[in-house]
C-alpha cells in the first residue's frame, strides 16, 4: 500500500462520525432531494451536477432505485467486513469504466484523489475500485463535485448520508479537509480545486432546505 497524502488524526475522529447531512433509508426519496437539488442549481461554471456515491452499500441502493451514479468509490466492504455476496455480484456486473487505486484507511492517497478528478471530469459513469478503504472520500468529494452535486456515504447502522453540495458544505469540508494531517496544498491540486475555489457557488448556493 503506497503511503498516503493525508490521514485523519485522532483529534478529529469524532468530528467525521457525525453525519454532514440529512441521513435516510429510503433510496427513492433520496434520490428525489437529489434531483431536486440538481434543478435547483442547473449547470455551473464548474459543470453540471453530479451524484457521487461513496460505498458499495449506498452504491447498490442507488443503483436498485434506479439511478447509477455518476461516480462511485467501492472497496468491497461495509464496516470493515466483506459486503454481502448478492452487493459484490451485482456491483461486479456493472459495465461502468473503472479505475483502480490503493487508499489505506483513514487517509487519502493521491491515487484517490487523481482518480476522483478524472472521474468527475469523464463524460460516462466512473467506477473507482479500492484497494483498502474509501472511508474518507465524501470529503475530496464535496470539494471536487459542482456546486448542485450530491455526495451520498453510509452512516455505520443507520443509513445513507446525504449531502447536498452547496457553499456552506464546501466550506464545512475544508474544515475538515484541512485539519487532515499531511500536505493539504497538495491535495488541493490533486483534486484540481484552487483554494480559493472550494467553497465558491456564487451568492446564491445556500440550500434553506438542507442542513448540510
Amino acid at each position: 500500500m503506497s503511503d498516503p497524502l493525508l490521514t485523519l488524526p485522532e483529534s478529529l475522529r469524532d468530528a467525521f462520525k457525525e453525519p454532514l447531512g440529512p441521513v435516510t433509508t429510503d433510496a427513492g426519496a433520496l434520490l428525489e432531494a437529489v434531483d431536486e437539488a440538481r434543478e435547483r442549481r442547473g449547470s455551473s461554471a464548474g459543470g453540471p451536477p453530479q451524484l457521487i456515491a461513496v460505498g458499495d452499500v449506498v452504491t447498490y441502493h442507488l443503483r436498485e432505485a434506479g439511478r447509477v451514479p455518476d461516480v462511485a468509490l467501492v472497496d468491497g466492504k461495509t464496516e470493515r467486513e466483506a459486503v454481502r455476496e448478492e452487493i459484490e455480484t451485482a456491483l461486479a456486473a456493472t459495465e461502468e469504466r473503472r479505475i483502480a487505486v490503493e487508499n489505506p484507511a483513514a487517509a487519502l492517497s493521491a491515487a484517490l484523489l487523481d482518480a476522483l478528478a478524472e472521474a468527475l471530469a469523464a463524460d460516462e459513469p466512473v467506477t473507482i475500485e479500492v484497494t483498502g478503504e474509501e472511508d474518507l472520500a465524501a470529503l475530496p468529494a464535496m470539494l471536487a463535485a459542482p456546486v448542485g452535486s450530491t455526495v451520498v456515504y453510509g452512516q455505520p447502522g443507520e443509513g445513507m448520508v446525504r449531502v447536498a453540495v452547496t457553499p456552506e458544505a464546501r466550506r464545512r469540508a475544508r474544515e475538515l479537509f484541512e485539519g487532515l494531517a499531511g500536505d493539504t496544498a497538495a491535495g488541493y491540486d490533486a483534486l484540481g480545486v484552487e483554494l480559493s475555489e472550494s467553497d465558491d457557488g456564487g451568492p446564491d448556493g445556500r440550500d434553506p432546505t438542507d442542513p448540510a
